[in-house]
């Protein structure tokens, strides 16, 4: 891998997690992970890859999305406080966050393209009956106005998983993604029981505690991939996790570092950007050791084309939908820059509309495509990957500049810096990448006790440099520690 190669898919985390910071939550997360893996998928070549450059991208995008239920305000809050357990617990945490974030990410990215096509195949099912159970719970929820809260997590959410899945197991059987997902969803509930409820430990009281039990998806996720002979997974799972923790921590670094200097500008869009890039480093070491490390998928014909299919109607329909739709009652209405009712309808009704007779063109072009391969499209899988790259890339761009009409100057250092980095992204990936690179395996790659000693220092070193930034704490401190506590159990 290059170093175009290298800036390139840094460069689509770095966009995507921009723009999450707009949006928020698991729908935002899952733009860093589909662009960041088409671009690496696109740039290193290996044909069987590009042929699965759809499961590829949608699959990265879920494994990044499980790190949006963890909140993490309030300890960004710890390190802009003048005490040290304060700063030091600050950018502990943060590095915890960060690491639990990237080894569903980096599962995300390497389960496709390393599983042979009857285990890939087995995802489709489970997948659509916790989508199901999910949409359900939506409306149930909403409609009844209940809000089952317990230390603010996703326990319903889990729960009703581990329900689907297990009915969907005594309906079709066993299967791997089956077993996968029970351990992840059985873990989650292991972990979620241990930190908070029994052990009464809370990383950000009274914010919500989805980190403990992502602890235990994650356990349970790398202990599946050891048992079951998932090297390859395993290590990828492990780079993009030290890599997304480094890279939370520099990130914040960064933005108090700039505060520090007097310079008034979006400073936290400055942390977002640089963790989205430097996870987005450890996202092309990780596929390059994959790419390097793995041989040759076995063809699967067009054992995979339906399923692909719904994978890029989700990309383009689902994923895009759920985060722009969010500028309607946040931003435009607020603004005024829609009515809120005109001819009848509210403003959310003409909006889904709308989208819903795009979505009916994507669905039925889709449906055109299988039936027969529409001219219109590259003859290549590489020619595909960077299209649909491309148009994901503008539109997640787009969508996110119409959140932020009128334009202000302050906006440059976060839709400026994002629409540059489109810019050049977008001539990275449509330029530079071939069919058939080789690829040379790397001679070595850092264990986890250099991950671990690094990531030490770095928090270690970080800390230190904060404390001296300042006299006194800086604006949005928050104490956890000593008599200016402002911690809040319940």
């Amino acid at each position: 891998m290059t170093w175009p190669a290298i800036l390139a898919v840094a460069l689509a985390h770095s966009i995507g997690w921009g723009v999450r910071g707009q949006w928020g939550h698991e729908a935002g997360a899952m733009i860093p992970g589909a662009l960041s893996a088409l671009a690496a998928v696109s740039f290193l070549g290996r044909s069987d890859w590009l042929r699965r450059f759809l499961p590829c991208a949608f699959f990265a995008a879920l494994g990044w999305s499980f790190g949006g239920s963890m909140s993490y305000m309030k300890v960004l809050a710890f390190t802009h406080s003048d005490s040290a357990p304060d700063v030091v617990y600050g950018y502990a945490m943060i590095f915890v966050i960060g690491f639990l974030w990237g080894i569903p990410g980096g599962a995300g990215l390497a389960l496709p393209a390393t599983l042979d096509t009857t285990r890939l195949k087995s995802f489709f099912g489970p997948i659509l009956a916790i989508s199901a159970a999910w949409v359900v719970l939506g409306q149930v929820t909403e409609w009844l106005g209940w809000d089952p809260n317990w230390y603010d997590s996703d326990w319903l959410a889990v729960s009703l998983a581990l329900g689907a899945i297990l009915i969907y197991r005594v309906w079709k059987g066993p299967s791997f993604a089956a077993s996968l997902l029970l351990h992840m969803g059985i873990g989650w509930w292991v972990g979620f029981l241990l930190f908070p409820v029994l052990l009464r430990l809370r990383m950000t009281p009274p914010r919500g505690d989805n980190w403990a039990g992502t602890i235990g998806l994650c356990v349970a996720m790398l202990w599946f991939f050891r048992k079951n002979d998932l090297r390859p997974v395993f290590e990828a799972s492990i780079i993009t996790g030290f890599a997304s923790g480094i890279g939370f921590v520099v990130g914040q670094w960064l933005k108090l570092w700039g505060s520090s200097t007097g310079i008034v500008t979006n400073w936290h869009s400055v942390t977002e950007q640089s963790f989205g890039f430097i996870a987005g480093l450890g996202v092309a070491l990780a596929a390059y050791r994959l790419a390097a490390q793995t041989p040759p998928l076995a063809p699967e014909g067009n054992e995979l084309r339906a399923q692909s299919a719904a994978y890029a109607a989700f990309l383009l329909v689902v994923m895009t939908w759920v985060n722009i739709s969010k500028n309607l009652n946040s931003v435009w209405l607020k603004a005024g820059t829609v009515p809120a009712h005109f001819y009848g309808l509210d403003a959310y009704t003409w909006f889904s509309l709308a989208y819903l007779a795009l979505a009916a063109v994507i669905l039925l072009l889709l449906r055109a495509h299988l039936q027969h391969t529409l001219a219109v499209l590259p003859s290549t899988p590489l020619g595909r990957s960077q299209l649909l790259f491309a148009v994901l890339l503008w539109w997640i761009v787009l969508g996110n500049l119409s959140r932020v009409l009128p334009f202000a100057p302050e906006r440059l250092v976060t839709e400026g810096i994002i629409h540059l980095n489109a810019c050049a992204v977008t001539l990275l990936v449509l330029i530079c990448p071939r069919e058939h690179q080789s690829v040379i395996a790397l001679s070595g790659c850092p264990r986890f006790p250099i991950w671990a000693a690094v990531s030490l220092a770095v928090v270690g070193l970080l800390s230190w440099h904060t404390l001296s930034l300042y006299d006194g704490p800086a604006t949005g401190a928050q104490f956890r520690f000593g008599p200016r506590s402002n911690n809040q159990q319940r």
